[in-house]
């Protein structure tokens, strides 16, 4: 049923009246989209370039926001936060008219003459729920598919990044359509508010136990779901890898944002042999990065509150503290750490650490690190240093992860074609490019007829003859 886009009008100006009223917010969205407004090209094209405006002529607050919620370094800020949503909106405004074209598929004989095709259309109206450790970005870039696809969207920042939260609060309204969009604030109340509505996708950015909670509210009303959750990221180091080379890259994997990075290396697998020479290595690169006091580094960020600074202090009774190790519980400051003698029983190595804390597993035998890795949950991210391209392939090919890059950390996020996303305990679905718009998206099989040569073979009564003739088509 569609409604005119001045009932869209009142029900959204209803909802805005009525403060709280989450069901009447959605329900305000949901006439808007029936209206048919979001599905214009150009609708879409206008809410992508408002939202790189919304960035641009307020990237100075967005940085300063970082600052206050996260103590990013401005340079960091830009790097994985808002250049990161530069480049989604650019590549989805260069393939957009692609993407939403119907895709012609082929036929078959019985029902000629006929056109099939492929049509991509908007789900509807969509929950997206960030995460704090990122909270601009992870919030937004998936918004970017969602507008892309359109749909209508509420998006929930993350309370733990109140200056962010804010913000976004703020300008979001003024930028994009407020039929279309809306940003609710708050906590576990507000967000279990807006898990009681009906949805026609959620996606969840964050950890396991919330990510459960999200897919249980969503089964009420069949919605699917995108979780984006995490896990023990391993890093494996062979033998043979240039081992300068990876402790530069595994310490900025691993200590940007202060290690609380979905997709940051968890822990280090190697060989006691490796182990001696990349833990010093891995030493000398976080003093150039952060000099010999960390704390003192405008570069170097903080825990996001106390309660994950304690948790992350717990963390260092599971192992013998070789570097770094200090904690400032009051600044919210742990220092960059390496471990050895880890207990693999001990929190460290049971839950993911999400913070600056880098275990350094050793193994008697190179031969032991598939075994080691598909003994636990299947991780977001998979990283391995060698030279050898197929000690690589044999890796990638016995361990499931949800991403994997081969000697270096993180950066398959810049490639805006590769899917972002997590597969068993590490999450479900995936995003970025055309994957995110396909995420937003349900691809509607269609078929037209002519209305002549209609066969008579698919009509009773049957035959033998119409048997014999239909198992020859047919072959």
């Amino acid at each position: 049923m569609k409604v005119s886009l001045l009932e869209a009008q009142m029900l959204s100006d209803l909802s805005v009246a009525s403060g709280g009223n989450t069901a009447a917010l959605v329900a305000g969205l949901r006439a808007y989209f029936r209206s048919g407004a979001t599905v214009e090209l150009s609708w879409r094209r206008r809410q992508l370039n408002q939202l790189r405006k919304m960035l641009s002529e307020n990237e100075s607050r967005f940085i300063q926001a970082l600052g206050e919620d996260l103590h990013k370094a401005p340079q960091e800020a830009y790097l994985t936060e808002i250049a990161f949503l530069y480049a989604d909106i650019e590549h989805t405004l260069k393939h957009l008219k692609r993407w939403v074209r119907p895709r012609k598929v082929s036929s078959p004989l019985l029902t000629q003459p006929a056109n099939s095709y492929i049509q991509p259309e908007p789900l509807g109206v969509v929950l997206i729920i960030g995460a704090w450790n990122y909270p601009l970005q992870l919030l937004l870039s998936p918004l970017v598919p969602a507008i892309a696809a359109g749909n209508c969207a509420v998006v929930k920042p993350s309370e733990l990044a109140p200056s962010i939260s804010q913000l976004i609060a703020e300008l979001l309204p003024r930028y994009l359509d407020h039929d279309a969009f809306a940003c609710v604030e708050g906590a576990a109340a507000e967000t279990s508010k807006l898990l009681e509505q009906r949805w026609d996708h959620i996606m969840y950015t964050g950890g396991a136990r919330v990510g459960r909670i999200v897919m249980a509210a969503a089964v009420e009303h069949l919605t699917p779901v995108t979780l984006e959750l995490g896990g023990k990221s391993p890093c494996i180091v062979a033998d043979d890898a240039d081992i300068e080379l990876a402790a530069r890259r595994i310490a900025w994997g691993k200590f940007t944002n202060a290690g609380q990075t979905c997709i940051a290396p968890d822990y280090v697998l190697c060989t006691r042999h490796t182990a001696d020479l990349l833990v010093p290595a891995i030493q000398q690169a976080v003093t150039k990065m952060f000099g010999e006091d960390p704390q003192k580094s405008s570069d170097y960020g903080r825990i996001v509150n106390s309660r994950h600074t304690l948790r992350l202090a717990d963390l260092l009774s599971g192992g013998d503290v070789i570097y770094g190790g200090e904690v400032d519980a009051d600044n919210r400051y742990i220092a960059p750490t390496l471990m050895r003698c880890v207990d693999l029983e001990a929190s460290v190595m049971q839950d993911e650490i999400f913070g600056p804390i880098l275990p350094v597993v050793e193994l008697d035998d190179f031969g032991k690190v598939e075994g080691f890795v598909n003994q636990r949950e299947k991780p977001l991210a998979l990283y391995i240093f060698t030279k050898s391209d197929s000690l690589a392939e044999r890796i990638l090919s016995s361990c499931s992860s949800g991403n994997a890059c081969v000697n270096d950390c993180m950066m398959f996020m810049l490639a805006q074609d590769l899917p972002f996303g997590g597969v068993g305990a590490s999450g479900m679905g995936c995003y970025h490019g055309e994957h995110g718009f396909k995420t937003f998206s349900h691809y509607k099989a269609v078929m037209k007829r002519k209305n002549i040569l209609d066969v008579n073979l698919r009509y009773a009564p049957y035959s033998k003859r119409k048997f014999s003739l239909l198992r020859m088509l047919q072959k």
